[in-house]
């Protein structure tokens, strides 16, 4: 099964006060392997980034002036996702952006599947902090190269979150060269967990009548 982990930075935060998006980026899952497939691209925005959103992500008006426009990547953008179920933290946020520059320039909204990874954490940890920074500190995720929000870093951080999320944590077992491997999945930073199942009274009061039972019996003759 194929996702895409994918995130945006904008202008601002709200689509009615005319912001933008000035960066996607998408990296593909296969069955919660990420694969080599990613999409990235930086955007020119046609107006000014707000000081906030540029304290947030660093990127100034001059850089994304220099960028291709979403119209010149939509098709590629569209193509990459297409099919494809969305992982997203925030989702309300980042596919309202998307369906607005969608809008602009005559194309239909997103009707993938969507996955908000914040909602399955409010779910999972009611009450507790739930920010992409908070999730990494209670997974043990290195975040260390996250001083600036970026969309593939945070991308990647998503997608090791979201294994934790949903309780995936034992990884698909493969037998790819060391070489092959490193090209495909970094995953020295996900932390996988084994459930350990206790057996029940049952079980136990069944096991200790086996032995008690079979207990001068000799098996190894």
């Amino acid at each position: 099964m194929k996702e895409i982990v994918l995130d945006t930075e904008t202008t601002g935060i709200s689509v009615k006060e005319g912001h933008r998006i000035v960066e996607i980026g998408c990296i593909e899952l296969d069955n919660l392997i990420p694969t080599n497939k990613k999409f990235h691209c930086y955007l020119n925005p046609e107006r000014k980034v707000s000081e906030k959103a540029y304290e947030v992500h660093g990127y100034s008006d001059d850089f994304l002036s220099t960028q291709k426009k979403f119209k010149e990547v939509a098709k590629e953008f569209l193509n990459f996702i297409e099919g494809k179920k969305l992982i997203i933290h925030n989702a309300e946020f980042d596919i309202s952006h998307l369906n607005h520059e969608l809008k602009i320039i005559g194309e239909k909204k997103l009707t993938n599947e969507i996955v908000d990874t914040l909602v399955l954490a409010r779910d999972k940890f009611p009450g507790s902090s739930i920010s992409l920074d908070s999730l990494c500190k209670r997974f043990r995720i290195d975040n260390s190269k996250r001083s600036k929000h970026t969309a593939l870093i945070d991308c990647d951080l998503l997608a090791k979150i979201y294994i934790n999320l949903i309780d995936q944590k034992e990884p698909t077992l493969d037998f790819l060269k060391k070489d092959e491997k490193s090209q495909i999945l970094d995953n020295s930073n996900i932390i996988y967990y084994k459930k350990v199942i206790k057996p029940s009274d049952k079980e136990l009061k069944n096991h200790k009548d086996f032995l008690k039972k079979n207990l001068n019996k000799n098996y190894f003759n």
